[in-house]
C-alpha cells in the first residue's frame, strides 16, 4: 500500500520536472501570456479528466499530465516583469491562500463525497482563470525584446491610464533578439555559479515537500514518535487509512504556516535576498529536530513549514530578478525542473525511511537545510535594490 501511495506524488513530480523547462522555453520564445494560457488550459483539461479515471493506473497517468501542466512557471516571470519589487512578495502569498482553501475543501469533501469530487472541484478555479486570460496583457519587456515596440507602448499606456499616472518622457528602445531561451546562456561566465547554486536551492523542494508529507505521516502515527522514538513500526494493510477530522484540522493549522512567510517577504527588502534565504533554511534545520508528542508535533511542524516556505518563496523572488529578460522564464523553468528531483526523492525519505528511523529522517532534512543556508550565502549576486536585467 505504501508503494501505491508513493506512486501518485512521484508521477506528479515527474510530470512537473518535464513540464517546467518546456513551459519556460515556450514563454521565452512565444510570450508569457501564451505560455501561461496554454499551460492553464492543459492543466484544467487533465485535472477534470483525472476525476473520471476508471482505474488507478489511469489516475496515475492523468495526474502525471496534470503535473506537466503545473510545471509551467511563466506566471512568476509575468508578474515579476509587471510589478514593483515590494509587490512581488505579496503576490506569492496567494500560494498560501490556495493551500489553505485546498485543505478546507478536502475537509469538506473527502469524508462524504470522496476523492473524485475533490479533484474535480480543485480544477474549477483554473476554468475561471482561463476565461480571464483573454484580458491578460503580454509583458512589455517581452514585446520590446521581440521587436514589437508599438504593442509594448500600448500596454504601458494602458497601465498608466488604469493607475492614473502620466507616462514618463522618452521612447522605447528596440532590442530585438531572435535566439531567446538558450540553455547555454544560463552558464555564461556571468551566471554559471548563480545557476548551479540556484539549482541546488530549488532542489531543496526536497525539504518543502518533505515537511508536507511528514505532516500526514506523523499525524497518522499519532504518539508513536514519542513512545518508540527510533522508528515507526510498519503495518501490513491493503486498506487506505483515511485522515480523521482531527488530522485535517491539524493539517489546516500547519498549512496556515504559509502565511507567516509574508513577514519574511517583507523583510527581504531590508535584509536582502541572500541573508533572508539563509536565515529561513537555518531556522528550518533548527526546528525540525524536536518533533515528538502530538502537541509539540503540530507546533514545530508549523514553525518548520513557515521557515521552509519563506525560504523557498524568497528563491522564487530572487531567481527572476537575477536573470535577463531573454532567459528569465527558461531559468525559472529549468530551476523548477531541478526542484522536482528533490520532490521525487523526498517520499522515500518522508514515507519509507521514516519507518526505519524517525531520527535519521529528521537528520536528513536538517542537513539539507543547513547546506541550503550555506549555498544561499555563497550566491555571487544580491538583487536588493537592483532593477530587472534587460
Amino acid at each position: 500500500m505504501m508503494i501505491l501511495s508513493i506512486l501518485g506524488p512521484e508521477l506528479h513530480f515527474i510530470g512537473m520536472g518535464f513540464g517546467s523547462p518546456v513551459w519556460g522555453n515556450v514563454s521565452d520564445k512565444y510570450g508569457r501570456k501564451v505560455g501561461l494560457t496554454v499551460c492553464m488550459c492543459w492543466t484544467l483539461y487533465y485535472g477534470i479528466l483525472s476525476a473520471f479515471a476508471p482505474i488507478y493506473g489511469w489516475l496515475l497517468v492523468l495526474r502525471g499530465f496534470v503535473g506537466f501542466g503545473i510545471g509551467g512557471a511563466p506566471q512568476v516571470t509575468l508578474y515579476t516583469e509587471f510589478l514593483p519589487v515590494k509587490a512581488r512578495g505579496i503576490c506569492i502569498a496567494f500560494w498560501a491562500i490556495g493551500a489553505v482553501f485546498e485543505v478546507l475543501l478536502a475537509l469538506w469533501v473527502m469524508p462524504t463525497l470522496g476523492w473524485r469530487w475533490l479533484l474535480g472541484l480543485s480544477a474549477l478555479p483554473m476554468a475561471v482563470f482561463v476565461c480571464f486570460c483573454f484580458w491578460l496583457p503580454e509583458s512589455p519587456r517581452f514585446d520590446v525584446l521581440a521587436g514589437r515596440r508599438e504593442k509594448a507602448m500600448a500596454t504601458l499606456v494602458r497601465i498608466a491610464k488604469d493607475n492614473g499616472k502620466a507616462m514618463p518622457q522618452g521612447t522605447l528602445t528596440i532590442y530585438k533578439q531572435t535566439n531567446r531561451g538558450q540553455l547555454k546562456d544560463l552558464f555564461s561566465p556571468q551566471y554559471w555559479k548563480t545557476t548551479l547554486l540556484l539549482w541546488f536551492l530549488f532542489a531543496n523542494a526536497f525539504s518543502y515537500y518533505g515537511i508536507v508529507l511528514l505532516t500526514t505521516e506523523l499525524f497518522q502515527a499519532g504518539d508513536l514518535c514519542a513512545t518508540q522514538g527510533a522508528k515507526i513500526e510498519p503495518r501490513c494493510s491493503l486498506e487506505c487509512k483515511y485522515l480523521s477530522s482531527d488530522d485535517y484540522k491539524d493539517l489546516l493549522w500547519t498549512t496556515l504556516a504559509e502565511f507567516p512567510l509574508l513577514v519574511i517577504l517583507l523583510a527581504i527588502d531590508y535584509m536582502g535576498r541572500k541573508k533572508s534565504m539563509a536565515l529561513c533554511f537555518f531556522m528550518f534545520s533548527l526546528c525540525i529536530l524536536p518533533l515528538f508528542a502530538r502537541i509539540a508535533l503540530t507546533i514545530f511542524i508549523f514553525i518548520c513549514r513557515a521557515f521552509i516556505s519563506g525560504g523557498y518563496q524568497v528563491v522564487f523572488v530572487y531567481t527572476p530578478e537575477v536573470y535577463p529578460t531573454e532567459t528569465r522564464a527558461l531559468a525559472m523553468g529549468t530551476s523548477s525542473a531541478i526542484a522536482r528531483i528533490g520532490a521525487l526523492i523526498t517520499p522515500f525519505v518522508a514515507q519509507v525511511l521514516l519507518r526505519r528511523s524517525v531520527y535519521v529522517t529528521l537528520g536528513v532534512y536538517c542537513a539539507c537545510g543547513l547546506v541550503a543556508g550555506i549555498a544561499s550565502l555563497l550566491l555571487p549576486i544580491e538583487t536588493l535594490g537592483r532593477g530587472l536585467q534587460e
